[in-house]
């Protein structure tokens, strides 16, 4: 289809409703992606962009207030910026092509997801730094850095010694299998790829379904919504590819000494003393950075805290140079290539080639530095913690037959501390030679093995337990029958099931134990489930009960008491218990738990947490399997489908087979999908005002036409007004990375501005203040320009939403406005300029956005501003004491304003 301004671009769909994208260069193809991305994924993409920004409460409630505090003292924002910047630019240029597709699709079709209703909200603009940010902001806790904390606090209470007890697959990190059978294993003869991501599963899921093509190449593949190309599964038709965590640990917290200077400022102790360090506020939360990292916990107040050190913010690189490099492959030797280009997070990697090229490799940057490093926080003044390079060359094999991949402690040993356990793996590899020939329709039964090997500690104390009772006894007997399968019809599997969860939670009573069992409220919300006792012990339970450190008649008492509590339980199958729950950012309270089979250690790891839980919101986020001799034989499957709009025919049509297993075809040929139409454009690009008072009020995007009184307005439009004598008025958004902000700050620094309270900040500051208010639903900021002159800055928000609404009763149809007149020498001096400014700006708010009321506060003290308002036709309804509230900077200078309204 043709875009208005953008490009040419084919969409098809198959029967599952998965993009099949077509364009004429890889550029058109970015922005195709994009645009689609946005039409099925519009609430997901806006969700991921407040995630990355930090003010994901602000769309998603107070729950949400612990993780915008760890984004935005982590500067994931600001890191996204960096690495954008540093990028080449053939790749700037194709990431900025998907941006431009992401925002004309939000634009067109961001009204169609119903979230946007239950929340308030409408989409907002994407940046060319965001799908760096949300691809940072996805993988930054990937290499659970928190676990460094939960060592130090092991070490710290119950010895060093203790720290290898809980060294296992921990709840913040995320496994994956994968495998590889060389050609002369397979039935056709070329290689076969296949495995599953186990992530969180997300409504909508954490991966799309899509195929990009374009004289270039013709890739299909699992991307990343909100991230161009296909990054970690992929198939060109000639090569293909897929990763797993390697577990890695690359990046590392230090324990710093920090204070206050006289001046306002911070230092930050190191090796070479008291150093200067970063400091400024973003809503009402300190942001610190050392000569180390982002200070995460703790502050100068405290005068200590923990800073994280991260490769992607020290050496500006999130690797996406490898993603259209990937895309580009056609062997091995250029899927290897691209790799080397990768950055976070740190993967295994398998491939294979049509012509018989194998490949299996870390990729990734690890620093060098002391191994201390990987175990705990370290001291950041003591030099022997300082990073020294990077690992190279990282650790690769050859692949001889079959080569797995699945978490395990193998390739990349050097790279890392814990690992998932063996179990995974070794199945896969002996469910793999007990065949001599594989085809892609087989894998699935190795996908779905349910297979649990971990639970052999726990069955043999049960084996050695006497004296029961005869309720329990039966059961003993029951557990010892069991095929050691966890299938969710399996009444044997839930009885287990139950008798570990009430094992967890006796050993988490244990003397031993009650130390750590109050650690999560001295550290900040997104860090707790690292710290928590019961998760903790529930995946180490392989090693504690098999282990020394816990006295044996200790051990056997526990699973006494377990099985005895669980004899008296109900009869009930193991999917009963064991159901999916996806994470939503708006839960729903009546979805769907459909049971599950499989269990953390499985092959078929849908994970839950003993002790606390059988639910399950972990577990394969995509499975599938590539074919090297003929594409068209490849599979995939997603747990829920391929829209993430409720109630689209393909938002959870892929549940039924992804629970039994089955994965749908790879189409590939253009002639048997079918080619979609985009909803054509009904929003206008610039709304004029209307021809008099009373005509009708003008449509904002998104509108459709409807007249436009929002809670919460989309991205605010261009709005122009010509008048007699004086020239065209133009009010557009402020671009936070354009020329805008040197305008801006030059003149918020003048005295004449001290009233805007932003005085004595620096350009980035100011590029700060409205980069953030860019991502807000209810704060907009307009450039206003006289013929092309910058003439003016007006600010308009919703007033419900900021705390003017606790000095006055908020009325429908309210909006609240803030205004800054430029330098006269912008227009100033030409008579009637600001009374015409005022009126035209009046007019915008009122006719052009649809409202009835305007409210403005100036400073009690600006009496200039007051007179200028009251001009213009302003009530002046009293003075008023603003309450101070988590709202940003440029809010918080007023404190005590003058309360006038406008009314139509």
């Amino acid at each position: 289809m043709n875009v208005p301004g953008a490009v040419d671009f084919e969409i098809f769909r198959d029967a599952w409703g998965i993009p099949h994208l077509r364009a004429g260069d890889a550029t058109a193809l970015a922005y195709a992606q994009g645009c689609v991305t946005a039409a099925d994924r519009a609430w997901q993409l806006e969700v991921e962009r407040h995630r990355m920004l930090g003010t994901s409460a602000r769309l998603l409630g107070a729950t949400a207030r612990g993780w915008d505090e760890f984004a935005r003292r982590a500067r994931l924002a600001d890191t996204a910026r960096r690495c954008l910047d540093a990028l080449d630019g053939a790749t700037r240029a194709w990431v900025g092509a998907y941006v431009d597709g992401v925002n004309d699709g939000l634009r067109r079709h961001g009204a169609t997801a119903p979230e946007f209703a239950r929340a308030h909200a409408a989409p907002g603009r994407w940046e060319p730094w965001t799908p760096l940010g949300v691809w940072l902001s996805t993988h930054v806790l990937f290499a659970g850095f928190p676990t460094k904390l939960w060592r130090d606090e092991v070490a710290r209470r119950l010895g060093e010694d203790a720290v290898p007890l809980f060294a296992t697959d921990g709840p913040g990190t995320s496994g994956s299998n994968g495998w590889l059978v060389e050609g002369a294993l397979a039935a056709d003869g070329g290689a076969l790829i296949a495995g599953d991501p186990h992530r969180f599963i997300e409504d909508p899921g954490v991966y799309q379904q899509i195929r990009l093509a374009c004289p270039e190449f013709d890739v299909v593949g699992l991307a990343v919504p909100g991230v161009p190309g296909i990054g970690h599964f992929g198939h060109t038709g000639s090569v293909a590819w897929a990763i797993t965590n390697a577990m890695a640990d690359y990046q590392d917290l230090y324990r710093e000494r920090l204070r206050r200077t006289a001046g306002g400022g911070v230092e930050a102790l190191g090796p070479d003393g008291w150093r200067p360090a970063h400091a400024h506020t973003e809503d009402g939360v300190e942001v610190v950075e050392t000569d180390r990292g982002v200070v995460v916990i703790g502050g100068p107040d405290e005068g200590e805290g923990i800073s994280l050190r991260q490769p992607a913010r020290v050496h500006a690189d999130l690797g996406f140079s490898a993603l259209p490099a990937l895309l580009r492959a056609r062997t091995v030797a250029d899927v290897d290539r691209a790799f080397d280009r990768w950055a976070e997070p740190v993967n295994v990697v398998l491939a294979a080639d049509t012509a018989g090229g194998l490949l299996h490799r870390v990729a990734g940057t690890v620093p060098v530095r002391d191994a201390r490093n990987m175990l705990c926080t370290v001291p950041a003044w003591e030099e022997r913690y300082a990073w020294r390079g990077r690992y190279e060359p990282l650790p690769r094999a050859g692949v001889d037959g079959i080569a797995v991949m699945a978490n395990e402690r193998s390739l990349a040993a050097p790279l890392g501390v814990e690992f998932a356990p063996p179990h995974r793996a070794a199945r896969i590899r002996t469910l793999l030679e007990e065949r001599k020939e594989w085809g892609a329709g087989d894998m699935g039964a190795v996908h779905t093995d349910t297979a649990l090997a971990s639970c052999a500690p726990l069955l043999a104390l049960v084996e050695r337990l006497d004296g029961l009772s005869p309720a329990a006894a039966a059961l003993r007997a029951r557990l010892l029958d069991w095929d050691r399968h966890m299938a969710a019809g399996s009444g044997r599997a839930a009885a287990y099931a139950r008798v570990r969860s009430r094992v967890v939670r006796q050993l988490a009573r244990h003397d031993l134990f009650a130390p750590l069992a109050e650690l999560t409220p001295a550290y900040p919300e997104v860090f707790r489930p690292w710290l928590a006792l019961v998760p903790r012990i529930a995946f180490a339970l392989e090693h504690l009960l098999a282990g020394d450190r816990l006295p044996e008649e200790d051990r056997l008492a526990a699973v006494r008491a377990a099985v005895e509590e669980s004899a008296g339980d109900p009869e009930t199958t193991w999917g009963e218990l064991h159901r999916l729950a996806p994470w939503q950012a708006l839960p729903d309270p009546d979805a769907d738990r459909p049971p599950l089979d499989g269990d953390h250690d499985c092959v078929l790891s849908t994970s839950s947490v003993p002790g606390l839980t059988d639910l399950s919101a972990r577990g394969p986020a995509a499975r599938y399997v590539w074919d090297l001799a003929d594409r068209e034989n490849s599979r995939w499957i997603v747990p829920l489908g391929a829209s993430g709009v409720p109630g689209s025919a393909h938002h959870r049509d892929q549940l039924p087979l992804w629970l039994r297993g089955e994965l749908a075809a790879v189409v590939t040929d253009f002639a048997r999908l079918t080619k979609e139409t985009l909803m054509p454009d009904a929003t206008p690009e610039t709304v004029r005002t209307p021809a008099s008072p009373d005509a009708a009020d003008a449509t904002t995007p998104g509108a459709s036409g409807t007249p436009a009184t929002p809670p919460t307005p989309p991205t605010p439009p261009t709005y122009e007004e010509t008048v007699d004598g004086l020239g065209t008025f133009r009010l557009t958004p402020v671009d936070p990375a354009g020329p805008d902000i040197d305008v801006l700050h030059a003149w918020v620094s003048e005295e004449r501005a001290r009233f805007w309270g932003m005085t004595g900040l620096d350009r980035e500051d100011v590029r700060g203040i409205y980069a953030h208010m860019d991502t807000l639903t209810t704060h907009h900021a307009h450039l206003v320009r006289l013929d092309g002159v910058p003439v003016a800055l007006f600010q308009t928000y919703e007033p419900e939403a900021d705390r003017v609404s606790e000095c006055y009763e908020v009325q429908e149809g309210d909006i609240g406005v803030h205004l800054l007149v430029g330098p006269a020498a912008a227009g100033g001096t030409v008579h009637g300029f600001t009374e015409s400014l005022v009126r035209v700006l009046v007019t915008y708010a009122l006719d052009g956005l649809g409202r009835k009321r305007l409210v403005a506060e100036p400073d009690a003290r600006n009496d200039k501003a007051i007179a200028l308002f009251e001009r213009a036709g302003f009530e002046v309804a009293g003075e008023i004491v603003l309450p101070e509230i988590d709202l940003p900077e440029v809010y918080l200078a007023r404190k005590r304003a003058q309360l006038a309204f406008y009314r139509r």
